[in-house]
């Protein structure tokens, strides 16, 4: 078995702003305590939740930076350093392994995409320009471009890769994955609705928009079915699907941002071009929070 980076709930965090635009480290930290204090079993900082997109490198280095100094080794740090360009993630991701993170979120190429047999070129020149552990992030409703069982099958021979952060919607797709690469590749969730279903066909866990507001609540859902407690699992999932769904009734992380505003949070708005939700979208998402009397 190849080395685990960690196990149950990883959040996707979100990069808090203020007015300007500018990056609110303060309240960054925050938020990370917040996540802590919560059993949050790993940080994921600068993926799509984070806005890396619209990060300058600078801004990618400094926030990956800040995490690592106030996580302070007190739980994983996975730090976003995938691109289009294969040569761009191969520096970010020497910059972020030299700082001392804990593993790599690598995402498809998006834009220009490319092939099965250029997936396998792309993550592997990253991955063997590195000496610590990748998770390769498949979202092909973000990116356009989606990997094949066959091709996660190929993946899993390189050393360095030993997981992935799926999110392509196909549960099928997730049960031949995990019977062609077996304990050659772990698997995340990268749906929170969706992490039971995964985990009971042997994920390990989940990378989680939605712990960012409820942190424990997906810990303990995460850990129920590492536990095997369906039960428990299945009664939080039960409980949380429509602020899991609710989440997403705009573009991530516009919902999950202004949650956590209404949670008494300072994270501001997104950068453009992602905007604020519509009144409609905005009242019913308050809704949503009030009826888990979170607000």
């Amino acid at each position: 078995m190849k080395k685990r980076i960690f196990t149950g709930s990883g959040v996707a965090i979100v990069t808090p702003m203020h007015a300007d635009g500018s990056i609110d480290y303060e309240e960054l930290g925050r938020i990370i305590e917040f996540q802590i204090e919560n059993h949050t079993d790993a940080i994921i900082t600068c993926g799509t939740t984070g806005e890396a997109a619209t990060m300058t490198t600078e801004e990618h280095c400094e926030v990956i930076r800040y995490t690592m100094e106030k996580v302070a080794g007190r739980v994983p740090v996975i730090a976003g350093t995938g691109s289009n360009d294969t040569a761009f993630g191969i520096e970010l991701s020497k910059e972020a392994e030299a700082m001392g993170v804990d593993g790599l979120l690598l995402v498809t190429p998006y834009y220009n995409k490319t092939s099965q047999k250029g997936l396998v070129e792309h993550f592997t020149a990253i991955a063997n320009a590195v000496k610590i552990p990748c998770i390769v992030y498949n979202v092909p409703s973000r990116t356009g471009c989606n990997i094949l069982p066959a091709t996660y099958a190929k993946l899993a021979k390189v050393e360095n890769i030993v997981a992935v952060k799926e999110a392509n919607g196909n549960i099928v797709s997730v049960a031949q994955t995990i019977a062609l690469c077996g304990e050659d590749l772990d698997i995340y969730s990268g749906e929170d609705s969706q992490t039971l279903p995964i985990m009971a066909l042997g994920g390990i866990g989940v990378i989680s928009v939605f712990a960012n507001a409820l942190p424990r609540q997906m810990h303990d859902l995460a850990a129920a079915m590492l536990d095997g407690d369906l039960a428990t699992a299945r009664k939080i999932q039960n409980e949380y699907i429509d602020l899991m769904e609710g989440f997403f009734m705009d573009v991530n992380p516009i919902p999950i941002k202004e949650a956590m505003n209404k949670l008494g949070f300072n994270c501001g708005r997104c950068r453009l071009p992602l905007t604020t939700m519509t009144d409609e979208a905005d009242t019913a998402l308050e809704a949503l929070l009030r009826k888990h009397n979170l607000i």
